[in-house]
């Protein structure tokens, strides 16, 4: 099996859709097979989830089902409460984080696709006595522990020669109280992903500072499958077809962000004023990105301390990204179904 040891000529595939190759007028080259059902399971309360929800209604040449649930959907692990419905997925959409953290019990996980970017921001009240991030030290942040927020978190506190024990780590869940929680003072910083973030800005108003470095971190948000499924040649024409749809969708969402909108409002119940307000957040690559083994091995380290487990090698983390999919999905002619 091809994985990272390929992966520049399958980021160089890749990127041809970001150059406008997988637009919709690919569709009239061939007709496309007819696929098999797929199953899906991601978070769909994220904004993140826009491309595979697009992909799942016009791109892929089949059925595709989207049910809430990730990667414990794919390895046979209890899902999460509140963000889990029961069912086996053929693909499955995380963040990074939670990648790395299922695949030290699963080493069959693959990463296939990056599905969207997500550009986090730590949003503070000035009341606080807070004006950079180094006011942070001795500061009460609301954040989920052990996620792609609190690695950024962890990555901007460093950035300014703090770490998280010069802070207080407040868990708070559901995320819709976390702008209540600054508005009321009971923290003094969130950063979590969208919307909510963009919520808590909005609930403090011109009291809000926001820190913001995308050269820090960005989330990587991944579909996600297994080896298995990739060496099973049925489930695998699935896959390749619906990481051809995902591409398809991501660059019909960076022509016109406007075109996920209703979905994304019907499967997280967040008005569309509120999307528009926060999408400049998100990127929607369509690609595998191009640094994703320096990301994983960087965060591996922090992650490894917080399980209590070594840390894997470089060379382990490769075994994990398959850009042979990529490669396959971008031979086939996309567009709309």
């Amino acid at each position: 099996m091809r994985i990272y040891a390929r992966f520049a000529k399958g980021w160089k595939l890749a990127i041809l859709a970001v150059a406008g190759i997988a637009s919709a007028s690919c569709a009239a080259e061939a007709p496309r097979e007819t696929l098999p059902p797929i199953s899906i399971h991601g978070n769909t309360t994220t904004l993140e989830i826009a491309p595979v929800l697009l992909a799942a209604r016009d791109y892929y040449p089949g059925e595709a089902n989207v049910r809430m649930g990730g990667i414990f959907n794919l390895v046979g692990e209890p899902g999460v409460p509140g963000f889990s419905e029961p069912g086996v997925a053929d693909v499955a959409t995380h963040a990074e984080t939670q990648g790395l953290r299922y695949s030290a019990r699963h080493p069959n996980l693959r990463i296939i696709l990056t599905v969207s970017e997500g550009f986090y921001r730590i949003v503070a009240r000035r009341s606080a006595g807070i004006a950079s991030l180094a006011d942070l030290r001795g500061k009460r942040i609301a954040t989920v522990p052990n996620t792609s927020s609190a690695f950024y978190l962890h990555k901007m506190l460093k950035s300014a020669g703090l770490t998280e024990a010069d802070v207080t780590i407040v868990p708070v869940m559901p995320l819709s109280d976390m702008p209540k929680y600054l508005a009321e003072g009971k923290v003094d910083a969130v950063t979590v992903w969208e919307p909510e973030i963009e919520n808590a800005a909005a609930a403090v108003g011109d009291d809000a500072i926001e820190f913001q470095d995308k050269s820090v971190y960005r989330e990587l948000f991944n579909l996600n499958t297994t080896a298995e499924n990739l060496a099973d040649p049925v489930k695998r024409r699935q896959i390749v077809g619906f990481v051809r749809a995902v591409i398809d969708a991501s660059a019909a969402i960076r022509s016109d962000p406007s075109v996920a909108w209703p979905l994304v409002e019907e499967a997280t119940g967040h008005p569309q004023d509120l999307l528009a307000r926060s999408w400049h957040h998100q990127g929607y690559p369509g690609i595998l990105a191009p640094d994703l083994l320096d990301v994983l091995e960087e965060e591996e380290a922090w992650l490894a301390q917080k399980d209590g487990r070594p840390a894997r090698s470089r060379d382990e983390l490769a075994r994990l990204i398959d850009t042979s999919v990529v490669e396959e999905a971008m031979e086939i002619a996309g567009g709309a179904r």
